[in-house]
């Protein structure tokens, strides 16, 4: 399967960032990257990266979005300030599997100081594999989408 992934990261997930863009391929699946930046080392704020791999999922340019900053924390929270979009941290395999079977995320969130490169990829590779199971998983979505003021 073919994905165009929007991905973004501040200062911290820089290098990790920098290995992704060079595997074409992760798993089974084919990978056409689309770097929003940061495109250097130098201390940068993670909210505008956040929201350029959003802009880019809401526009239809891109299919999913992979975000990184030092824990994942800060730039996912940015990234789930806008409807649609479901951000979430994952540390391991299962977790990145778990997190697209039971809430579709569709933001993949690295803690760049805290998972290496090959981590990195195997989550990247289970989340792309993985499947929403839908029902009451997306009843779930659903009450999130409420608008404020609508009972949750």
């Amino acid at each position: 399967m073919q994905y165009r992934i929007a991905i973004g990261t501040d200062h911290r997930g820089f290098e990790l960032k920098k290995e992704l863009l060079g595997r074409r391929h992760i798993g089974e699946h084919e990978v056409l990257w689309q770097d929003v930046g940061t495109f250097s080392k130098e201390r940068t704020d993670y909210p505008q990266f956040a929201k350029a791999v959003v802009r880019l999922m809401l526009e239809g340019e891109a299919d999913l979005g992979i975000l990184s900053c030092g824990t994942g924390i800060g730039i996912a929270v940015a990234a789930n300030r806008f409807t649609g979009i479901y951000a979430g941290v994952v540390w391991n395999e299962a977790v990145a599997r778990m997190a697209k079977e039971d809430d579709n995320i569709n933001v993949l969130v690295i803690p760049a100081d805290f998972m290496n490169f090959e981590e990195a990829i195997r989550c990247i590779d289970a989340w792309l594999t993985a499947d929403f199971k839908g029902g009451r998983y997306q009843e779930r979505l659903e009450q999130i989408e409420k608008k404020e003021g609508e009972e949750f």
